[in-house]
């Protein structure tokens, strides 16, 4: 069993995180929605994972799904830099807000998501927004792509001890998704 990266989450009710430790798996899951949000964290422009940052990662999943782009924090100059127009950037507060409301219309105005994947949060906030997507978005599947288990998100990473676990597991899952249906 994967311990949550904050042990005071280890009760988080009936409904609990389930435990990805396989990328194609997930890779089947997060290619079934139909309205996917990327919601990049700043820690995602610390990490670098052999000389790559988390949100050089992040950018090639959003683009192998074509998931609309919320930038949080000060992450959009970044994506900028890199190439990609976020389609929103808001204060991550205000994205989890929004995302509760079932009929908000989403980031690109065609729909609320119906899947959201966060990278670069930071744990204590992650968790504490995941719960309350968990509560209160019932209409919402979340999914995290830090190295660490957040047991309020629908599908949640396993603790990587190493980066370079993480790293091939942010690789394959990329591959995966790249790959077109057979």
């Amino acid at each position: 069993m994967s311990l949550p990266y904050h042990h005071v989450n280890v009760l988080t009710g009936f409904k609990a995180c389930r435990v990805m430790e396989d990328p194609q798996t997930l890779a089947k899951i997060i290619k079934k929605a139909e309205r996917p949000l990327f919601v990049f964290g700043p820690r995602c422009l610390e990490i670098a994972l052999d000389g790559k940052f988390a949100v050089e990662y992040g950018v090639e999943i959003a683009k192998a799904l074509g998931a609309a782009i919320c930038a949080t924090a000060h992450t959009k100059k970044k994506l900028l830099a890199l190439g990609v127009v976020p389609d929103s950037a808001y204060d991550a507060v205000e994205i989890i807000n929004h995302l509760k409301d079932p009929n908000w219309k989403g980031v690109k105005k065609q729909g609320n998501h119906d899947i959201v994947m966060f990278l670069g949060m930071r744990t204590d906030f992650g968790n504490q927004g995941l719960s309350t997507l968990k509560h209160y978005a019932t209409h919402l599947k979340t999914v995290t792509l830090c190295p660490y288990v957040y047991p309020h998100a629908s599908f949640s990473l396993a603790n990587f001890r190493k980066d370079e676990e993480w790293k091939t597991f942010l690789e394959d899952l990329i591959e995966d998704l790249k790959k077109k249906e057979e």
